[in-house]
């Protein structure tokens, strides 16, 4: 699904308003319906009290074309209108006075007022600002945020919960709507995803606005939200006469002393995605405990008994996989220093190998194009700098990806794949996954799916899709709380099998 700028979906309204030889107003009324369909739908005329807190722009305009639909139905209706500005525009005055047609006369709300009376068991609908903000509100406004959360009345955003920006976090985080649901126009947006404004919302819903379908489909995003239907024409299937040579010779490199158990969820992980052949590059320490634990991989001990010491081996993978129970230590610094300076092909580097990378960063320069470098966010903030918020983080992350050229992963709730200025949104995935071992085994599945012929931004994308899908497979009968890696790698399998599952068609009753 792709997911557009301001800037687009402004856009995208003007183009709809052209080509259709309609006004803003008609698209507003048709999106206020498609909304009041929305609330009609579940609350089936339910006289609950609903109020209503409408901005004095087009967000607000909306606001009112639903209160008005509602009002027609017969619903409990209280309108506001937050007058934070002398300047209206001309949809919202136009929406304004219809609503008064129904002998509903708006109250206004400005600054030192007493703010309407609300229960808990209310309805909110917040309407004050939409996508357009761009300056920091005011203190009254800020107040009456605060009340309505306050409130802990059942709130829905229109678009977007009020006070976030489109390209910022917030300056004040109080200053904020949180919303239980929140009914955006079209597409979602980018601040959905990320962890300082996502927190925002507890739900989302994508509703049709009307805007130009032509429009949508021929404008390229710089982001996408990547879901089965994303993935599914990335499947490579397997072929009837193929032998495990087909789907090639994978290697993980890494472990040390007392961190086998990385080296083996990531080999047991790169077996499952499909990879034909593993090799586990590891110190000697970790011997006894690879065999034993993974009988399907082969093994190469490093001259190292405790930590690698000098990657030299005679086998020729088509992928490795590195990093993962590394270690630090010195020797394995400057064995990672020389394999460098050596190796063209590309490779998956995550944990300890990214912590090297990151101090001593000359080093970067040795990485071949196209490599996958896979930081959780404090890695990240050792390979990048620090930065000011989730938007800012992103710019520093696709200038260092445009840099050296590589596909960068940034892992966390909604992982995000960066490469070349795109940035693919993950919609799989629970905070069950936030789990020791967890990216050990994501690091083992993108180097399982590499040496299946998956290129490196396609098996990154497929690849994270994957390993969320697994650990949601995997949380059934467990809860957050009990999700280990090893649920992960086990569920593998039936994330694969998901791709293909169609939805349950509803049972028709006998006559």
């Amino acid at each position: 699904m792709k997911i557009y700028s301001a800037a687009q979906i402004y856009e995208a309204i003007n183009t709809t308003i052209e080509k259709n030889n309609i006004t803003s107003n008609d698209l507003m009324e048709f999106a206020g319906t498609q909304i009041f369909n929305w609330f009609h739908m579940r609350m089936q005329g339910a006289q609950v009290p609903i109020h209503i807190y409408s901005g004095i722009g087009n967000n607000g305009g909306l606001g009112l074309v639903l209160g008005r639909q509602l009002l027609h139905h017969g619903y409990n209706v209280h309108v506001y209108v937050v007058n934070f500005s002398d300047k209206r525009t001309k949809d919202f005055l136009t929406n304004y006075d219809r609503i008064k047609e129904f002998k509903v006369w708006p109250r206004l709300l400005s600054s030192g007022e007493d703010f309407p009376e609300m229960q808990k068991e209310d309805i909110i609908v917040d309407a004050i600002f939409g996508i357009g903000l761009n300056r920091e509100t005011s203190d009254w406004v800020k107040t009456l945020i605060k009340y309505i959360n306050a409130s802990e009345a059942y709130t829905v955003s229109l678009d977007v919960p009020s006070g976030l920006y489109p390209n910022h976090a917030p300056e004040d985080k109080e200053a904020v709507i949180k919303s239980n649901y929140t009914l955006t126009g079209q597409a979602p947006k980018l601040s959905f995803f990320l962890p300082e404004t996502g927190i925002y919302m507890q739900q989302w819903e994508a509703i049709d606005v009307g805007l130009d379908q032509e429009y949508l489909q021929t404008t390229d995003t710089e982001v996408q939200l990547i879901d089965k239907h994303e993935v599914l024409p990335l499947y490579i299937p397997r072929e009837k006469y193929a032998h495990k040579g087909t789907y090639g010779h994978s290697m993980i490199m890494g472990g040390s002393f007392g961190k086998m158990g990385a080296v083996t969820l990531a080999s047991s992980a790169c077996l499952r995605v499909g990879t034909g052949l593993i090799t586990a590059y590891i110190p000697e320490c970790g011997y006894n405990i690879l065999q034993t634990s993974l009988p399907e991989a082969m093994v190469i001990c490093d001259e190292g008994e405790k930590h690698i010491s000098k990657i030299k081996h005679a086998i020729d993978p088509i992928i490795i996989g590195m990093g993962v129970g590394m270690g630090t230590d010195a020797i394995t610094v400057k064995a990672l220093k020389a394999f460098l300076k050596t190796n063209k092909n590309p490779l998956i580097i995550d944990a300890d190998a990214l912590n090297i990378l990151a101090t001593n960063k000359i080093m970067l320069k040795s990485v071949p194009a196209k490599s996958i470098l896979t930081p959780h966010p404090k890695e990240l903030e050792r390979l990048i700098g620090k930065w000011s918020d989730d938007f800012d983080k992103l710019e520093k992350a696709k200038v260092f990806a445009k840099e050296y050229d590589i596909v960068l992963i940034i892992k966390g709730a909604n992982t995000i794949t960066i490469y070349d200025n795109s940035l693919y949104l993950n919609n799989t995935g629970n905070p069950g996954m936030a789990t020791a071992g967890s990216g050990d085994v994501l690091t083992g599945m993108l180097t399982g799916l590499l040496a299946q012929g998956y290129d490196p931004i396609t098996g990154s994308i497929f690849g994270v899709y994957l390993h969320g899908k697994a650990g949601d497979i995997a949380l059934t009968g467990l809860g957050y709380q009990a999700l280990t890696a090893s649920d992960i790698v086990a569920h593998i399998g039936d994330a694969y099998l998901d791709l293909f599952k169609q939805p349950e068609e509803p049972q028709q009753e006998e006559a």
